[in-house]
């Protein structure tokens, strides 16, 4: 079986008007669509100011903060929390998923600007159909010719065997930058997961943080109640003996009754949320409820205070919070998707190529007779789609603008938080300040009003009052110190702090 050869020929003079006129757009790089110019400026006047507009007079530096701002507080409990946070937390996982993900379609947009390469090799095998039915019956019946021969001539060949092997090739050249406009928003966009990464980890920190703080802020304060009920219990132990002696009334004693059993009922609330605090803390370090239970349930202080917080300038603020940046990127990935819609109404332009060898036989595939080859320049345009493209046009410039409406939102919340959170610090030190001098009175009260209840110069409502006044100070003061620590929290997400220039990639 001699082996058939298949010729192939471009359009060469199509070919080569196209090819030249490829070449000279690629030269001049055209690339349709809006550049991008940046992000419009937002409050000019407060984004650029030396400082926030709410700063308190004391208590902050306009110096940069740390990202790490939680090793100011000096608790080695909190940092290795947030380090198992940042290393075992679902959504932080999620998150970085969600980076991988966007770098790998960066990777298949990056890939488009290039040719694609395939190979192929078939063996085909096939016979001759059989035509006996169709043969007259005047043959049949010819002189001469047996029923063997003729059964010989009238049936089908043997089975015909076709080998084929060879590489193809197509190129979609970029003309008019469309792909590269696709390229630029994929990597924008890239870009923007990036920045939510690190706003996960900002949140996320914070969350440890102020859970850590509750859990502290609700253990002082039942260890508080819990003493403060042992007192009571004590001085009605012996209120009780007094009244079963005659010295003392049996008012007395319901009224210390009363007072122990108020103390003893603000036990189970803050017991539950003790234990709410430590499941919770559990679920954001990637546990499961209980598991933390053994290590935080000891009784230990809050985290210390630092005594100056640096919180940077609006500048630093605009320039570091990973939501603002989240938004700017973004909109730069919309204005980069006018120009990929853009291209869709210009000519598109690829390339074919194809080298194969076929043969009958699998020994003679390579030989050079046996070579073929095709190439093809393709153009394609669409002249006439309804204004589908024309709306895909509109759509990404509204998609824009709703992008810049967006950043103008995150920059103008990002002031709003920061000086609020500043707002907030600052009369919550002055407020604690205010507390720490009622309780310094109320356990002086306190104290005297005990040395006049054993000398007999007061009454046991007057004690019991003060002892009442002494136990709520003590637990305001708790209170308001871990308010501080979690208003300090709040100022530091504020500002954008908490994130990690490295990320898994």
């Amino acid at each position: 079986m001699t082996a058939t050869r298949f010729s192939r020929f471009p359009l060469a003079p199509l070919g080569a008007s196209l090819t030249a006129f490829a070449a000279a757009c690629m030269l001049a790089a055209c690339t349709v669509g809006p550049d991008y110019r940046g992000a419009p400026t937002v409050a000019p006047e407060a984004a650029s100011a030396a400082t926030f507009v709410r700063t308190p007079a004391q208590g902050v530096t306009p110096s940069h903060a740390p990202s790490e701002w939680w090793l100011a507080l000096n608790d080695p409990q909190l940092d290795t929390l947030i380090a198992a946070a940042f290393a075992h937390n679902p959504d932080l996982r999620a998150a970085q998923a969600r980076l991988r993900e966007s770098r790998a379609q960066l990777q298949q947009q990056r890939a488009a600007e290039l040719p694609k390469v395939g190979a192929s090799a078939a063996a085909l095998r096939m016979r001759e159909p059989d035509l006996s039915g169709l043969t007259s019956s005047s043959s049949n019946s010819s002189s001469g010719q047996s029923d063997g021969s003729s059964q010989s001539a009238s049936s089908g060949r043997g089975p015909l065997t076709f080998y084929t092997t060879g590489f193809d090739a197509s190129w979609e050249l970029d003309l008019f930058g469309g792909t590269r406009r696709a390229v630029e928003a994929a990597t924008e966009e890239s870009e923007a997961v990036h920045a939510d990464l690190s706003d996960t980890q900002v949140s996320l920190a914070a969350e440890v943080a102020q859970a850590y703080i509750d859990l502290r802020d609700q253990q002082q304060r039942l260890a508080i109640a819990q003493h403060t009920a042992e007192l009571q219990e004590q001085m009605l132990t012996l209120t009780a003996q007094r009244r079963a002696g005659g010295t003392a009334a049996e008012v007395d004693v319901q009224r210390l009754t009363t007072q122990v059993e108020n103390t003893r009922s603000t036990l189970t609330p803050l017991a539950a949320q003790v234990e709410i605090s430590l499941d919770q803390l559990a679920v954001l370090t990637g546990k499961a409820p209980g598991a933390l239970d053994a290590e935080l349930s000891p009784l230990k202080p809050l985290p210390t205070m630092p005594a100056t917080v640096a919180v940077g300038d609006p500048t630093t603020l605009l320039a570091q919070r990973p939501d603002i940046r989240a938004a700017e990127r973004r909109l730069a990935s919309s204005n980069a998707q006018i120009g990929e819609h853009i291209a869709d109404f210009l000519p598109k332009l690829t390339l074919y190529g194809d080298l194969g060898f076929s043969a009958a036989d699998p020994g003679h595939l390579m030989r050079k007779s046996n070579f073929s080859w095709l190439g093809v320049p393709y153009l394609q345009w669409n002249l006439f789609d309804f204004g589908r493209t024309l709306g895909a046009v509109h759509g990404a410039e509204a998609s824009r603008d709703e992008a810049e409406a967006r950043y103008e939102k995150a920059v103008l919340a990002a002031l709003q938080d920061a000086n609020a959170s500043l707002s907030r610090y600052g009369y919550q030190r002055e407020h604690l300040v205010t507390l720490q001098k009622v309780q310094t009175s109320a356990e002086r009260s306190a104290t005297l009003m005990r040395q006049r209840y054993r000398a007999g110069a007061s009454s046991l409502v007057d004690l019991l009052d003060t002892q009442r006044a002494e136990f709520v100070a003590q637990q305001d003061v708790v209170s308001g110190q871990a308010e501080l620590l979690k208003d300090f929290v709040s100022l530091q997400k504020s500002l954008g702090l908490g994130w990690r220039t490295t990320t898994p990639g």
